[in-house]
């Protein structure tokens, strides 16, 4: 029996079949006897639209243009030329074109690939008498040294960063990264330095160490929530400072400043506990790297696979009826808060025993408040972080070669991050800018038009109506020959919104059926 004897729909589980009302099914791509590719093309055009990856490049994009601007005002010679612009408007196009494109190939030379260095190494190992791999490899080598820097600084931001997307995925905003990156540094350096122990067994102890460390000290900020309702951001903010002081105070101790009593830096770490290099000793670039891309899984399978992810989900998304059925919210909020604490304890602990080797005051840089930006960059998702890591490692290494080949300053670059936050936390903003700002207001062309019609369908009052929006709506709702006042009035719409909208309201099934029934519905009431 169909539904259209019937009378009836049928349900449709979601995602198994077409459903009306779906905006591709509508007849606006094809109509009765359009075929089904133009409204696949058109569905696909809509979920690009709608997705992150064209926000993500356009946030990119005008970040770009934005400090192209920025890198124009600041270059000497553009100036210099601007000055002289109606005499000779060339020289300034000139120097403009000169400083944008310079200041961006030395920023990838600088994080991707040293071409210049490249071609070096290669014209003088021919003119030694070189030939082939001989000089193919070493040159490699040599040109992409600047991408092995930049997978060393996203090391341990990629580490951090998963632990900030374990807590934002729980409903927690942990903004405590440095105090626990300070943490789990302090007690894995502490280790390594002060507490020998055989080669293997001593690198081991000293990531163990740091992941405790940085455990518990990010499960503070969560018992303070469960037990006394304390905010997580208050909290960790706090406990930031008390870190970033307690370090400070420590390595005025003999304790951590040893015989170095001049200096506020710990001894270096023993050779036994260091991180092992992955490309020789001309790179920085260690075993690292490897934990960070178990971190990255370890979040997968944590978040996606495992029953007490699932509880953390369970609870970030609402916590009442988590609660209701059996989820224990205090105890997950401390759960939460200790394994994104020890996630940034082992990012601490792999920066100390990978990179810097020993303890200073400046031990967490602004790995900690970076990986947030990574975190909420990636969507809190695996790839999303790894790339999001990757590409805000690159911005780094390449902006401070930027800065020593080109003079431009660092600041730019760091302007150019904050943009690219900016345009990422505004999707709608970057769909108008991208000319796409209808996604976002999906049948208002549409209602438009319906009602622009339904006004030309009224003699006398169709250029009214199109005047006023509220009235166009007002009219929609209306039946065209009620024989009621053609001119416009919003007061009397509850007379003509009656069985006739609700018919017409059904003929068409729809978005813009719901919308006719919402506003009906509204009218009535």
């Amino acid at each position: 029996m169909s539904a259209s004897i019937d009378g009836e729909v049928r349900p449709v589980a979601p995602g198994t079949a077409v459903q009306p009302g779906d905006p591709g099914t509508t007849s606006e791509t094809g109509g009765p006897g359009g075929s089904a590719g133009p409204r696949s093309v058109a569905g696909l055009a809509q979920r690009l639209a709608r997705g992150n990856v064209l926000v993500v490049v356009g946030a990119f994009v005008f970040a770009f243009i934005i400090g192209s601007v920025l890198i124009l005002v600041s270059d000497a010679q553009v100036r210099t030329a601007l000055g002289y612009f109606f005499a000779r408007p060339a020289d300034t196009f000139s120097a403009g074109w000169s400083a944008i494109s310079e200041a961006y190939a030395a920023m990838f030379r600088g994080s991707i690939f040293d071409y210049r260095a490249f071609g070096k190494v290669a014209d003088d190992l021919r003119a030694r008498g070189g030939s082939g791999t001989y000089v193919l490899l070493p040159a490699l080598a040599r040109g992409f040294k600047p991408l092995l820097e930049t997978l060393t600084v996203a090391t341990p931001l990629i580490i951090a960063s998963v632990g900030m997307a374990v807590s934002f995925r729980s409903g927690l905003f942990n903004i405590g990264g440095t105090g626990q990156l300070i943490v789990g540094a302090s007690a894995a350096g502490y280790v390594g330095f002060a507490v020998p122990m055989p080669p293997v067994i001593h690198l081991i102890v000293c990531l163990v160490v740091g992941i405790v460390a940085g455990g518990v000290y990010g499960g503070i900020a969560g018992y303070l929530k469960a037990r006394f309702g304390s905010s997580e951001v208050i909290s960790t903010i706090m406990l930031n400072w008390i870190a970033t002081y307690g370090l400070a105070f420590a390595l005025t101790t003999s304790a951590f400043t040893g015989s170095n009593k001049a200096q506020p830096t710990s001894p270096s770490v023993l050779s036994s506990a260091r991180l092992p290099l992955l490309a020789g000793e001309g790179y920085r670039l260690h075993l690292g790297l490897l934990i960070a891309l178990a971190s990255i899984v370890f979040l997968w399978w944590l978040m996606s696979r495992s029953t007490i992810g699932f509880r953390f989900r369970a609870v970030g998304s609402n916590p009442r009826a988590a609660e209701v059925a059996g989820i224990d919210v205090g105890r997950s909020a401390i759960g939460v808060m200790f394994v994104a604490g020890a996630l940034v304890g082992l990012a601490g602990a792999v920066h100390v025993l990978g990179t810097e080797h020993r303890l200073t005051g400046s031990i967490a840089g602004s790995i900690g408040f970076d990986a947030i930006t990574v975190a909420l960059l990636g969507r809190s998702g695996p790839i999303g972080i790894l790339l999001a890591g990757i590409l805000f490692a690159a911005l780094s290494t390449g902006g401070r070669f930027m800065e020593t080949s080109q003079g431009v300053p660092i600041d730019l670059v760091q302007v150019i991050q904050a943009l690219v936050v900016l345009f990422i936390a505004a999707p709608p903003l970057v769909r108008f800018l991208l000319g796409l700002r209808r996604i976002d207001q999906p049948g208002r062309t549409r209602r438009a038009r319906r009602a622009k019609a339904a006004g030309e369908g009224r003699p006398g009052a169709g250029e009214e109506r199109t005047t006023d929006v509220g009235a166009d709506q007002t009219a929609e709702a209306s039946p065209p020959s009620a024989g009621d006042d053609p001119a416009p009035d919003p007061g009397g719409a509850p007379t003509s919104a009656g069985p006739a909208s609700a018919g017409r309201a059904s003929v068409r099934p729809g978005p813009d059926a719901s919308d006719a029934e919402n506003t009906t519905g509204g009218q009535e009431r």
